[in-house]
């Protein structure tokens, strides 16, 4: 029998990765361990303990694995998707949506509609809407000058070099490089480059490294500074962050359910 909401628990060593797929339904992606990185044509996100992203039906994409991962992965029908957002989006996953995940996870293949299975998928959608949305995804620029420019603030997000420089290294000009990250990417390239830091911060903070350490890492020159900026974004501090990751906890394997 065809339900509304169906569950899917698997575990995922470190670098692991999915490769370049979709699926038929809206999917919630959560894990109650380690950090996934998710990449669509449009965007990249992050997405540690405690967050959850929403990717629209027929979305292609993939998923690589940081750390030990425990993904929990919600699949919606058409009329239960209307509860989440349009567009693939970083969601906040409170404690009881993770509970109510895990709750679901073993539950029969065919749970009863009008018994526990049908109230724990009527409580999860509820949670869906409403989490809130977090600004954890970093637009994928597609000129191939851009495309390594961000590659390479990738590997290395600290980097000091600002567009001038980057603008030697790629053959064009910064003026060049300025407008087609605006028109690409709808950021400046300051702004863009924040919001890459952010979300390398967030996936640091998911595997347990100090708010001091996360904010040299990703280029802050303080971490008074880091956490300014930390706060503006998510409104709340590294350290607040970094705890709900590590309270998050590990979830049990499992085979794909309907919930």
């Amino acid at each position: 029998m065809d339900r509304p909401l169906a569950v899917m628990a698997r575990d995922y060593h470190d670098r692991d990765t999915t490769g370049r797929h979709l699926h038929d339904r809206a999917q919630l992606l959560y894990a109650t361990q380690g950090v996934l990185r998710v990449t669509t044509d449009a965007a990249r996100f992050v997405v540690p303990t405690g967050r959850a992203l929403w990717l629209p039906a027929h979305l292609p994409h993939a998923v690589t694995m940081q750390g030990e991962v425990a993904m929990r992965s919600l699949f919606l029908r058409d009329d239960a998707a209307r509860a989440g957002p349009a567009e693939t989006t970083v969601l906040v996953a409170s404690p009881l949506l993770r509970e109510l995940v895990l709750a679901a996870c073993a539950e029969p293949l065919e749970w009863d509609v009008a018994g526990r299975g049908g109230h724990l998928a009527a409580l999860i959608l509820d949670e869906i809407a409403r989490a809130p949305a977090l600004p954890l995804g970093v637009p994928e620029p597609r000129d191939r000058r851009l495309r390594r420019l961000a590659e390479a603030l990738r590997e290395d997000p600290a980097s000091p070099l600002g567009l001038e420089e980057w603008a030697a290294r790629s053959g064009a000009s910064a003026r060049t490089l300025s407008r087609l990250f605006r028109h690409e990417t709808g950021m400046s390239f300051g702004r863009w480059r924040q919001s890459l830091r952010l979300a390398e911060a967030v996936a640091l903070l998911g595997r347990g490294v100090p708010p001091a350490r996360v904010a040299a890492a990703v280029g802050y020159g303080s971490a008074s500074a880091f956490g300014q900026a930390f706060r503006a974004a998510f409104g709340v501090s590294p350290g607040a962050s970094r705890g709900a990751a590590a309270g998050g906890g590990a979830g049990s394997g499992g085979a794909t359910r309907a919930a």
